[in-house]
């Protein structure tokens, strides 16, 4: 889109077990479906009908909410673009509990909501986790899953207490949570010394940074994640047979795309190279490649990094 901004999302209110999810849909263009060459109306039975647009529905990470994925939505104008705030995340905090099975339930809840049958999941991160339980408990609303830096077992420390596993995986990451800010701008001072966006920087970053913070009941703001589902999720994705049983039964086209570099952008990243060969001896179906130009937020939140995850989206679709 030539780094135009995508119209906002409509917001819906989804109820699931513990509350309502805060979901974000980006309607399609239609000057943009029809220079995609997508067609109007289709006849069928005798009455015109609109065809069902090109659609996907976006997982977000651990500590993130549904405007990590706007970048990709503005790459993606023809599209139906569905990204729910995850429960414990963005303005579905106060959902919970947490863990794999609930996010996958929410996933089909959204769903239903829309009359969605089935649909391409794009997941980044965590989301990417969410996404390959989903497919494996709801394989009949799944066409197939782009996996962005996750999905795929992580090379963790055995015998870690919950905390210590959230420590060992998101180090500063998940300090944060804990923090606390006097004005937005002593937030983003915080991510503008973060290692991952030095070279990154954008207005439209800051707007999802802006959308994480809410008040903390005593005049200053703190993140909307919430610690207790991270940790929820952290020890259910990397303690448990949830993603080992989803993996070995999976039925759905995978592709999975690593990065070098990881939250801080660091080397190795989550996926270390020398690990690849055995996960994909382990899981054959998933396919792979490595973009070596990114690291771990970077692969979605800039415009060159979203504009190559639209072009597998676009692609899938």
């Amino acid at each position: 889109m030539d780094g135009a901004m995508r119209t906002a999302p409509r917001d819906i209110r989804v109820p699931v077990a513990g509350g309502d999810l805060r979901v974000a849909v980006w309607e399609p263009d239609p000057v943009a479906v029809r220079a995609e060459g997508e067609t109007n109306a289709v006849r069928a039975e005798g009455e015109t009908k609109r065809p069902d647009p090109p659609t996907a529905l976006l997982v977000h990470g651990v500590t993130a909410s549904h405007l990590a994925w706007s970048f990709v939505a503005d790459e993606l104008p023809g599209a139906r673009l569905i990204a729910p705030d995850l429960r414990g995340r963005g303005r579905s905090r106060d959902v919970g509990p947490s863990g794999m099975a609930a996010h996958a339930a929410d996933l089909a809840a959204v769903l239903d909501s829309l009359g969605i049958e089935r649909t391409l999941v794009v997941g980044h991160s965590m989301g990417a986790f969410v996404a390959v339980v989903f497919a494996y408990l709801y394989p009949e609303r799944v066409t197939r899953l782009i996996l962005v830096d996750g999905g795929l077992p992580l090379d963790v420390p055995a015998g870690l207490d919950a905390d210590e596993l959230v420590s060992h995986i998101l180090g500063p990451t998940a300090a944060r949570l804990s923090m606390r800010f006097s004005d937005l701008e002593e937030y983003l001072d915080f991510w503008r010394a973060h290692p991952a966006f030095q070279r990154d920087w954008s207005p439209q970053l800051e707007a999802y940074l802006a959308y994480d913070l809410v008040p903390d009941g005593t005049g200053a703001l703190r993140p909307a994640t919430s610690y207790r589902a991270v940790a929820q999720d952290t020890v259910d994705m990397n303690t448990t047979a949830v993603i080992p049983d989803a993996l070995a039964g999976l039925r759905h086209p995978a592709h999975f795309v690593s990065v070098p570099r990881g939250l801080r952008d660091e080397a190795p990243g989550l996926y270390a190279a020398s690990r690849l060969p055995g996960l994909f001896a382990q899981y054959p179906s998933v396919t792979h490649e490595r973009w070596d130009e990114f690291n771990h937020y970077t692969i979605v939140m800039t415009p060159a990094g979203a504009a190559r995850v639209a072009g597998l989206v676009r692609a899938a679709m």
